[in-house]
Protein backbone atom coordinates (compact mmCIF):
# COMPACT_ATOMS: atom_id res chain seq x y z
CA UNK A 1 0.00 0.00 0.00
CA UNK A 2 2.37 2.24 0.84
CA UNK A 3 4.83 1.58 -2.44
CA UNK A 4 1.51 2.18 -4.48
CA UNK A 5 0.73 5.63 -2.72
CA UNK A 6 4.50 6.84 -3.10
CA UNK A 7 4.29 5.25 -6.81
CA UNK A 8 1.11 7.42 -7.44
CA UNK A 9 3.05 10.80 -5.84
CA UNK A 10 5.75 9.87 -8.23
CA UNK A 11 3.53 9.96 -11.05
CA UNK A 12 1.91 13.25 -10.04
CA UNK A 13 5.48 15.23 -9.37
CA UNK A 14 6.96 14.05 -12.46
CA UNK A 15 3.60 14.58 -14.21
CA UNK A 16 3.65 18.29 -12.91
CA UNK A 17 7.14 18.41 -13.64
CA UNK A 18 6.99 17.14 -17.06
CA UNK A 19 3.99 18.53 -17.99
CA UNK A 20 5.23 21.98 -18.87
CA UNK A 21 8.40 20.50 -20.75
CA UNK A 22 6.10 18.50 -23.16
CA UNK A 23 3.57 21.56 -23.59
CA UNK A 24 6.51 23.99 -24.68
CA UNK A 25 8.08 21.54 -26.91
CA UNK A 26 4.45 21.10 -28.39
CA UNK A 27 4.31 24.71 -28.69
CA UNK A 28 7.61 25.06 -30.48
CA UNK A 29 6.60 22.41 -32.84
CA UNK A 30 3.40 23.75 -33.43
CA UNK A 31 4.93 27.06 -34.31
CA UNK A 32 8.22 26.34 -36.14
CA UNK A 33 5.46 24.70 -38.80
CA UNK A 34 3.93 26.56 -41.56
CA UNK A 35 0.69 24.96 -41.53
CA UNK A 36 0.10 25.98 -37.86
CA UNK A 37 -0.47 29.56 -39.80
CA UNK A 38 -2.73 28.32 -42.60
CA UNK A 39 -4.69 26.44 -39.41
CA UNK A 40 -4.94 30.05 -37.81
CA UNK A 41 -6.08 31.50 -41.06
CA UNK A 42 -8.83 28.81 -41.36
CA UNK A 43 -12.54 29.29 -39.94
CA UNK A 44 -13.78 25.37 -38.64
CA UNK A 45 -17.27 25.49 -38.82
CA UNK A 46 -19.74 24.85 -35.59
CA UNK A 47 -20.03 21.07 -34.64
CA UNK A 48 -22.46 19.31 -36.12
CA UNK A 49 -26.00 19.52 -34.57
CA UNK A 50 -26.91 16.06 -35.61
CA UNK A 51 -24.28 14.45 -33.50
CA UNK A 52 -26.74 13.78 -29.42
CA UNK A 53 -29.87 14.72 -31.31
CA UNK A 54 -31.56 11.72 -31.54
CA UNK A 55 -34.62 10.79 -29.15
CA UNK A 56 -35.79 7.68 -29.66
CA UNK A 57 -39.93 8.38 -30.21
CA UNK A 58 -42.33 5.32 -29.43
CA UNK A 59 -43.90 4.51 -32.97
CA UNK A 60 -41.54 3.33 -35.79
CA UNK A 61 -43.18 5.37 -38.51
CA UNK A 62 -42.54 8.43 -36.82
CA UNK A 63 -39.13 7.71 -36.00
CA UNK A 64 -38.40 6.61 -39.79
CA UNK A 65 -39.82 9.99 -41.02
CA UNK A 66 -37.96 11.67 -37.79
CA UNK A 67 -35.07 10.06 -39.69
CA UNK A 68 -35.63 10.69 -43.08
CA UNK A 69 -35.74 14.36 -42.15
CA UNK A 70 -32.70 14.19 -40.35
CA UNK A 71 -30.98 12.50 -43.36
CA UNK A 72 -32.31 15.26 -45.88
CA UNK A 73 -31.03 18.03 -43.79
CA UNK A 74 -27.91 16.06 -43.26
CA UNK A 75 -27.84 16.31 -46.69
CA UNK A 76 -28.58 19.44 -47.50
CA UNK A 77 -26.15 20.88 -45.04
CA UNK A 78 -23.02 18.61 -47.09
CA UNK A 79 -24.35 20.07 -50.25
CA UNK A 80 -24.23 23.50 -48.67
CA UNK A 81 -20.74 22.51 -47.47
CA UNK A 82 -19.30 21.32 -50.70
CA UNK A 83 -20.46 24.41 -52.81
CA UNK A 84 -18.92 26.43 -50.19
CA UNK A 85 -15.57 23.91 -50.42
CA UNK A 86 -15.97 24.59 -54.05
CA UNK A 87 -16.23 28.13 -54.09
CA UNK A 88 -13.16 27.96 -51.91
CA UNK A 89 -11.23 25.68 -53.91
CA UNK A 90 -12.17 28.05 -57.01
CA UNK A 91 -10.98 30.95 -55.22
CA UNK A 92 -7.33 29.55 -54.13
CA UNK A 93 -7.36 28.24 -58.16
CA UNK A 94 -8.32 32.03 -58.86
CA UNK A 95 -5.44 33.42 -56.23
CA UNK A 96 -2.83 31.02 -57.56
CA UNK A 97 -3.74 32.18 -61.18
CA UNK A 98 -3.11 35.55 -60.47
CA UNK A 99 -0.30 35.04 -58.19
CA UNK A 100 1.16 32.55 -61.29
CA UNK A 101 0.63 35.63 -63.67
CA UNK A 102 2.10 38.21 -61.60
CA UNK A 103 4.99 36.11 -61.59
CA UNK A 104 5.28 35.17 -64.97
CA UNK A 105 4.63 39.12 -66.02
CA UNK A 106 7.47 39.85 -63.28
CA UNK A 107 9.60 37.47 -65.18
CA UNK A 108 8.71 38.96 -68.23
CA UNK A 109 9.66 42.28 -67.66
CA UNK A 110 12.87 41.19 -65.87
CA UNK A 111 13.66 39.49 -69.19
CA UNK A 112 12.93 42.53 -70.87
CA UNK A 113 14.81 44.86 -68.78
CA UNK A 114 17.49 42.21 -69.02
CA UNK A 115 17.28 42.32 -73.13
CA UNK A 116 17.06 45.93 -73.30
CA UNK A 117 20.39 46.32 -71.17
CA UNK A 118 22.03 43.54 -73.53
CA UNK A 119 20.81 46.03 -76.39
CA UNK A 120 22.23 48.92 -74.70
CA UNK A 121 25.37 47.45 -74.15
CA UNK A 122 25.91 46.05 -77.59
CA UNK A 123 24.93 49.13 -78.86
CA UNK A 124 27.56 51.00 -76.74
CA UNK A 125 30.08 48.46 -78.32
CA UNK A 126 29.16 48.75 -81.61
CA UNK A 127 29.72 52.69 -81.00
CA UNK A 128 32.89 51.94 -79.62
CA UNK A 129 34.14 49.50 -82.27
CA UNK A 130 32.70 51.97 -84.59
CA UNK A 131 35.16 55.05 -83.25
CA UNK A 132 38.02 52.26 -82.98
CA UNK A 133 37.52 51.63 -86.78
CA UNK A 134 37.24 55.10 -87.67
CA UNK A 135 40.66 55.93 -85.77
CA UNK A 136 42.03 52.68 -87.26
CA UNK A 137 41.26 53.79 -90.86
CA UNK A 138 42.36 57.76 -89.69
CA UNK A 139 45.59 56.33 -88.91
CA UNK A 140 46.15 53.90 -92.20
CA UNK A 141 45.29 56.79 -94.17
CA UNK A 142 47.67 59.32 -92.37
CA UNK A 143 50.36 56.62 -92.91
CA UNK A 144 49.33 55.99 -96.37
CA UNK A 145 49.80 59.84 -96.81
CA UNK A 146 53.21 59.41 -95.21
CA UNK A 147 54.55 56.59 -97.58
CA UNK A 148 53.14 58.27 -100.22
CA UNK A 149 54.60 61.89 -99.60
CA UNK A 150 58.18 59.75 -98.90
CA UNK A 151 58.24 58.24 -102.26
CA UNK A 152 57.18 61.93 -103.97
CA UNK A 153 60.68 62.93 -102.07
CA UNK A 154 62.47 59.97 -103.27
CA UNK A 155 61.44 60.43 -106.59
CA UNK A 156 62.06 64.32 -106.85
CA UNK A 157 65.19 63.04 -105.43
CA UNK A 158 65.91 60.50 -107.87
CA UNK A 159 64.91 62.48 -110.65
CA UNK A 160 67.35 65.57 -109.60
CA UNK A 161 69.78 63.23 -109.05
CA UNK A 162 68.96 61.59 -113.16
CA UNK A 163 69.05 65.52 -113.74
CA UNK A 164 72.19 66.00 -112.28
CA UNK A 165 73.72 63.33 -113.93
CA UNK A 166 72.30 64.47 -117.49
CA UNK A 167 73.46 67.84 -116.59
CA UNK A 168 76.95 66.87 -115.78
CA UNK A 169 76.37 64.41 -119.18
CA UNK A 170 75.88 67.10 -121.40
CA UNK A 171 78.82 69.16 -120.07
CA UNK A 172 81.14 66.56 -121.11
CA UNK A 173 79.49 65.87 -124.13
CA UNK A 174 80.49 69.60 -125.43
CA UNK A 175 83.75 67.84 -125.50
CA UNK A 176 82.65 65.33 -127.59
CA UNK A 177 84.09 64.61 -131.47
CA UNK A 178 81.23 64.59 -134.05
CA UNK A 179 81.96 61.37 -136.14
CA UNK A 180 82.96 63.18 -139.50
CA UNK A 181 86.29 64.51 -137.15
CA UNK A 182 86.50 60.89 -135.53
CA UNK A 183 89.09 59.61 -138.20
CA UNK A 184 91.32 62.87 -138.58
CA UNK A 185 91.21 62.91 -134.39
CA UNK A 186 92.51 59.02 -134.11
CA UNK A 187 95.20 59.84 -137.26
CA UNK A 188 96.39 62.63 -135.00
CA UNK A 189 96.36 61.03 -131.88
CA UNK A 190 98.03 58.02 -133.39
CA UNK A 191 101.15 60.11 -135.04
CA UNK A 192 101.48 62.33 -131.82
CA UNK A 193 101.50 60.40 -128.94
CA UNK A 194 102.41 62.76 -126.73
CA UNK A 195 99.32 65.12 -126.84
CA UNK A 196 97.24 62.61 -125.06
Amino acid sequence: MAVAASRNTLLRYSAEILKPTVTQTLSLRFKSTSTRSSHEDHTFTDPNSFIGSWKSPRDPKVALAKLAGLRRDYAKQVKGLRLQYIEEVELLREEKRRKDEAKREATRRAQAELKASKAAAAEARAIERKAFEEEFRQTLLKERAEKLSNWRMKEEMMEKRREAKNELLRQQSSNWIDEHELEQKILNATVDVAHL
